[in-house]
């Protein structure tokens, strides 16, 4: 029987940072990994698709040459390279995490953990018992139910990284994150694109102003997009969907690819462990990331609550400061996110909808790329930035999307940690010429 301070079981984004944390703070750390070091995000998520948007981003730039002087472009596009490079990006970020759990209070498992009871996890053959157990098993992709079976090979995000061709169609099933920044990539790569999506319109996350707007940009750039649209199968020929008026459409398409969310990844063996937990929603945990059993932390995808690294590696830092008794100011109901399409689009806090479903007293104020020098001077004039507040002035959220929008929502989520006011805001310097004026420029109007 090995045992140590704390038991971590995965070592994807908040696996990892938990042990870092931990083993800096003088604890023990045992972290188990039965696959690839980075977990979901480094491996199958954030960072391939990141790495191909930069492909896209690129290759979008050069369609529009002429603005920059350079006449008669030509270009040959090899994918094989897009995928070899992804690769390479990937390899040395996952020997990062390999030298970070190195440390000499870490020991790395290479192997699948499982519960043996409430304090004891068991991999290959060894025990291993700990005070604190830590669960960051993260998640994995979700599927359509369909009535008919399916009679052709369905891609999921994991498969459409490691394609060794570059498919002349593609159909996305759904409108979220992953499956707009797909539609982005390959329709900059050369692919038809197609999205069925069943809600009346594309990323809910968003202000459906912002999305609707991004959405019409990907239109223009060639995206068809089929909203309020139900999959009924998926056959030899492509997709069968109801539309929003009731006709049966069928897409055609070289590949499909399901892209309707990820669920939390839960195993049989916790209930060994005793703490509640469900397939849907997964492992339940308290303000403090604990489960129904105190000692046992469920953290990132795996408590299913907010679906990002870097929600992740927070919630990894705010357990492993329950279990040292110190305290920290992370904000979780303050969380940025990101959507890498071209142009990219951010978000953090309420959206005028929400503040309007849930009766909130608010004003709006925007600003837009196209009256910005810096994004004028980029040939980036397309975006338009949100800023919601109450009428005291208190910050409530910010939607936007256009050029480097993620920048300018990451400075509006330290404004909010800080509860800095709009008009705080507004006389705070920022340089010129920069994007960051746009947010200046809202919170001016």
């Amino acid at each position: 029987m090995t045992q140590t301070d704390i038991i971590i079981i995965g070592a994807g984004p908040g696996g990892y940072r938990a042990a870092e944390y931990s083993a800096k703070n003088g604890l023990k750390v045992v972290i188990f990994e039965a696959d690839r070091m980075g977990g979901t995000c480094l491996n199958v998520g954030c960072i391939p698709t990141k790495s191909f948007a930069r492909n896209a981003e690129i290759i979008q730039t050069l369609k529009d040459s002429e603005a920059f002087g350079l006449n008669d472009l030509e270009y040959q596009f090899d994918f094989h390279k897009v995928i070899q490079r992804k690769d390479e990006v990937i390899s040395s970020l996952r020997s990062g995490i390999e030298t970070l759990l190195s440390h000499p209070n870490i020991t790395l498992v290479k192997a699948e953990a499982q519960f043996r009871d409430a304090h004891t996890v068991t991999a290959e053959g060894e025990n291993y018992t700990a005070p604190h157990i830590i669960v960051a098993t993260g998640s994995v992709p979700k599927t359509l139910r369909l009535e008919q079976p399916v009679r052709r090979r369905v891609l999921d995000s994991s498969d459409l990284l490691s394609l060794d061709h570059l498919p002349q169609s593609l159909c996305i099933i759904g409108a979220g994150v992953i499956g707009m920044e797909f539609a982005s990539i390959f329709n900059a790569f050369g692919t038809q694109v197609t999205v069925v999506e069943f809600l009346k319109e594309c990323l809910p996350m968003l202000d459906s102003d912002i999305a609707k707007r991004l959405r019409k940009s990907l239109e223009k750039q060639g995206v068809t997009f089929h909203l309020q649209s139900r999959v009924t199968a998926i056959t030899d020929e492509g997709v069968v969907f109801t539309d929003k008026k009731g006709k049966v459409v069928t897409v055609e398409a070289e590949e499909v690819l399901m892209a309707v969310g990820r669920a939390p990844r839960v195993f049989d063996h916790f209930n060994r462990a005793g703490f509640d937990y469900s397939e849907r929603t997964g492992v339940a945990v308290d303000e403090h990331l604990q489960t129904t059993q105190p000692h046992i932390y469920a953290i990132g995808d795996a408590n299913g609550r907010q679906m990002l690294a870097h929600a992740a590696e927070m919630q990894a830092i705010h357990a492993v400061n329950q279990i040292i008794g110190k305290s920290d100011d992370i904000r979780f109901d303050i969380m940025p996110s990101a959507i890498f399409t071209l142009p990219e689009a951010a978000c953090v806090g309420l959206s005028e909808d929400r503040c309007k479903e849930q009766g909130i007293d608010h004003v709006c104020k925007k600003s837009f790329w196209r009256a910005n020098g810096k994004a004028l001077a980029m040939n980036e004039s397309e975006g338009m930035l949100k800023l919601i507040a109450s009428p005291q002035g208190e910050i409530l959220g910010c939607h936007a999307y256009g050029s480097h929008s993620a920048d300018l929502i990451q400075e509006v989520s330290a404004l909010m940690c800080r509860h800095t006011t709009v008009e705080q805001l507004a006389h705070i310097i920022h340089i010129h010429p920069t994007l960051s004026e746009i947010l200046q420029s809202a919170a001016e109007t």
